[in-house]
């Protein structure tokens, strides 16, 4: 195991209630303007805040929505996406793929190489340092005896 990242799909259907704003996201992506490479889908790029989704919580940045009301979103055009959001109803459902980050082998503890440790600089520098003082003081000392 090498501690790279993989990422595990998971789909969930969500339901939300339109509000004032929507349904409180943007998207991108549609056959004309693929927002992943080779990959057509429709996904959220931006949650609104205090919209229907955001006070969901389920719904998040980059998620791919695979359905809307059972409709496919397969093979669309953007802007035809779109009318079908904005004409999907009050009570609107929709199937969402999410890309969970999880690690791929163990986690290493600190100090072994991790990143996350301590850098040797930030305890060489300070004890550098000192020495460096204690040694002039001890020069100083010297000389006055």
């Amino acid at each position: 195991m090498n501690g790279r990242l993989v990422y595990l799909v998971a789909e969930e259907e969500i339901n939300l209630t339109r509000g004032p704003s929507g349904l409180g996201f943007n998207i991108v992506g549609g056959t004309d303007q693929q927002y992943v490479s080779n990959d057509s889908g429709i996904y959220v790029s931006r949650i609104k805040e205090n919209g229907a989704a955001a006070l969901d919580g389920r719904l998040q940045e980059g998620d791919k929505i695979l359905s809307v009301n059972g409709q496919d979103l397969k093979n669309l055009l953007h802007q035809d996406a779109v009318d079908l959001f904005r004409n999907a109803g009050y009570a609107v459902s929709l199937r969402v793929q999410h890309r969970l980050q999880v690690q791929n082998g163990p986690i290493g503890h600190r100090g072994e190489g991790d990143p996350s440790g301590i850098p040797i600089f930030m305890v060489l520098v300070p004890v550098f340092a000192l020495t460096i003082v204690a040694a002039w003081v001890f020069m100083r000392y010297r000389q006055q005896l």
